[in-house]
């Protein structure tokens, strides 16, 4: 039986609202005190991934389904007034610092590693950014992990423009291999066989017209996905990989505001969390901040 242990790393996979599912697999974990001392997280991911850092359980699925339902803080209203179809003042000042504070301080006493990647807007490469101390930084890198391309603005990060780590590095399960992680548990938001169909079509140098090689990124990025989901599938088939995936084709997109839809991907992710834990030897998971 495969036995996770100190050196199994987490992958989270992003995907807008689909990171529902993966709010709910790491509900099921810090249910099970399952702790992972490595985790490398993109986009959505970053965003439920530091809730489980924290040690906060609910308080992700809290802010993905209870406060959309409330505060509705996805529109074109916001797209169009604050240049993000996220409200990024709700979602990264008033969430985190008054309507659902972030615990810092376990935040920062939690020894595990924490990665949250970005898209680099200069070099068009994958950026893995780790901030435990500074608040501000930390938040800002999350922000920049989240930035959807054409739909968000370009996010600074120590002077550098960042846009969302999807665009280059969607399931950055090499990542954490190159880290000293030779076994992984990689949290997807697509069923098993999904492709993408959309076609990569070369961007115009009118859009992101500063940035040369974010457009050359941008240009192959579905080709670059796909790419990875064949990887994933066969090193899953060769048991170099334990995946956690929804089971069911996907009835949630990224800027789904269904909170019916989203409720019933949050206890997928919930019950395949669960199963996660009960498979597997998790104890040697468990340690002490």
């Amino acid at each position: 039986m495969i036995r996770l242990g100190k050196d199994t790393g987490l992958v989270l996979e992003g995907g807008g609202m689909r990171g529902v599912f993966t709010s709910g697999v790491l509900d099921a974990l810090m249910k099970h005190e399952c702790w992972f001392r490595y985790v490398v997280a993109v986009s959505a991911g970053a965003c439920n991934g530091l809730s489980y850092i924290s040690r906060q359980p609910r308080r992700a699925r809290y802010s993905n389904i209870d406060l959309l339902k409330k505060y509705g803080y996805i529109s074109l209203r916001s797209l169009i007034l604050k240049g993000s179809i996220f409200d990024p003042n709700l979602l990264y000042e008033r969430f985190p610092n008054d309507i659902l504070p972030f615990d810092m301080d376990a935040y920062r006493q939690n020894p595990a590693t924490f990665e949250m990647v970005t898209t680099n807007c200069l070099t068009g490469r994958a950026e893995y950014l780790v901030e435990k101390n500074d608040k501000t930084r930390m938040l800002a890198i999350c922000k920049a992990s989240s930035s959807l391309p054409y739909v968000a603005q370009v996010t600074d990060v120590d002077g550098i423009p960042m846009l969302d780590g999807g665009i280059v590095d969607s399931i950055p399960v090499l990542r954490a291999i190159d880290t000293g992680h030779p076994l992984n548990v990689v949290v997807l938001t697509r069923n098993r066989g999904y492709r993408s169909t959309e076609r990569d079509i070369k961007q115009p140098r009118f859009v992101y017209g500063q940035y040369p090689r974010l457009r050359v990124a941008l240009s192959r990025r579905v080709e670059v996905y796909n790419q990875q989901l064949d990887m994933i599938e066969a090193m899953e088939d060769e048991g170099k990989i334990i995946v956690i995936r929804p089971q069911r084709p996907m009835e949630v997109d990224r800027i789904c505001r269904d909170t019916e839809k989203l409720e019933r991907l949050y206890m997928e992710g919930f019950q395949e969390g669960e199963r996660l834990c009960l498979k597997f030897e998790v104890s040697s998971l468990k340690f002490e901040v």
